[in-house]
């Protein structure tokens, strides 16, 4: 088949959206279909046009922001000739063009599949508020005429509202989900380095956002302590993201605490954040709302277990594998709570590599996309 991907980010950009779509991607691309993605130069270093891993990627131009999205001013033309040169159109929401997507397709008579990675939920500024009603309003448009919806998970899917108009267009599909074996002499080498190799590490990591909730985890460092004295908490990710300035918000939390915070800053080679995970004892997820984390799933495989909020989606892979514990959400002490929890009887919680697997297994993913794929073309006949 020749399938066309479509969102605003790509390869080299590091989010959980992009680490779907290129693990999807690439997957379909080593069985021999045709994939290209057409996306954004977000960066003036990136080629207009390349080939990574079997996967053709067009960039094109921006020539502004809005919030997390950027104006192509090139989009719909590259949109409608690559659209008329593959059989299928995969869409990776939210993205501002997908109703401009969805009728460009029609007008070819090709069928699109939106995958959907969570409803938009923005901080509360009236800026941010306004972005949010907008761009939702886009993405109902997109969904009226997408023909299938792809979902992370029904649980996520039952308890929103937005896509509650589409559930019978929904279609969920676990995510595709790979990390590779972490290197335990490298994992004691960085405690050692980091001259944590005597403290207990709650890590957490992802982008420092809003629906994140790791304002939550920084509230809770008190109650762990008083407990566990020498727990240590340990930060993957981005702070200065250039639309939220949550992270400003709460940097005087980060400075009371300091001396028990390692920042690691952003991880983008594989190997690392693997051992980043095994590094851990346990890893927290104290979002406010999550459609499916990919990075809770990436430390079970690593052997680390999760303590997360209970809410739709996100409390799916504990549900499957036991491998953590729920907490109330928004609600520090519970969360402290369930940290020390799972640090006092860690082994409780511990399973296997080859169980986890069994459960999010990458290529059932890939299978199940591969047929979807080929229902839509057959149905586009």
């Amino acid at each position: 088949m020749k399938i066309l991907v479509i969102l605003t980010y790509y390869y080299p950009h590091w989010t959980g959206l992009t680490a779907y779509a290129r693990r999807l991607s690439e997957g379909l691309a080593r069985r021999g279909h045709q994939v290209t993605v057409l996306t954004s130069r977000y960066w003036r270093t990136l080629a207009k046009e390349e080939v990574h891993k079997g996967v053709r990627i067009v960039r094109l131009e921006p020539l502004m922001r809005i919030s997390r999205g950027l104006v192509m001013p090139g989009f719909p033309f590259a949109a409608y000739r690559l659209i008329n040169e593959h059989d299928v159109v995969q869409v990776h929401i939210p993205i501002l063009e997908s109703p401009l997507v969805t009728a460009l397709a029609k007008r070819a008579g090709k069928k699109v599949l939106i995958t959907h990675h969570g409803d938009l939920v923005m901080p509360s500024k009236p800026f941010d508020q306004f972005v949010e009603m907008t761009v939702t309003w886009l993405m109902r448009q997109a969904l009226k005429s997408a023909a299938r919806i792809t979902i992370h998970t029904r649980d996520y899917a039952d308890n929103s509202p937005f896509l509650r108009p589409f559930r019978e267009k929904l279609v969920p599909i676990l995510p595709p989900v790979e990390i590779p074996q972490p290197i335990p002499e490298q994992v004691v080498a960085w405690r050692r380095e980091l001259q944590l190799d005597k403290a207990k590490l709650v890590g957490f990591a992802g982008r420092f956002v809003e629906e994140k909730g790791f304002d939550f985890l920084l509230k809770a460092i008190p109650y762990v302590l008083e407990q566990i004295p020498n727990a240590r908490f340990v930060y993957a990710g981005e702070v200065n993201v250039v639309y939220e300035s949550f992270f400003e918000q709460w940097r005087h939390l980060v400075e009371r605490w300091k001396d028990y915070i390692v920042m690691l800053g952003l991880l983008d080679d594989a190997q690392k954040v693997a051992n980043f995970y095994a590094m851990c004892d346990v890893l927290a997820l104290p979002s406010r709302t999550d459609c499916f984390p990919m990075v809770q799933v990436e430390a079970m495989l690593c052997g680390t277990p999760t303590v997360a909020t209970d809410i739709p989606g996100l409390r799916v892979p504990i549900q499957l594998t036991k491998m953590g514990r729920l907490v109330r959400p928004q609600d520090e002490r519970a969360l402290a709570e369930g940290i020390v929890e799972v640090l006092n009887n860690r082994e409780r919680y511990i399973k296997s590599r080859e169980e986890i697997a069994a459960v999010f297994d990458l290529e059932k993913t890939i299978d199940e996309y591969e047929r979807l794929f080929q229902s839509l073309v057959q149905s586009a006949d």
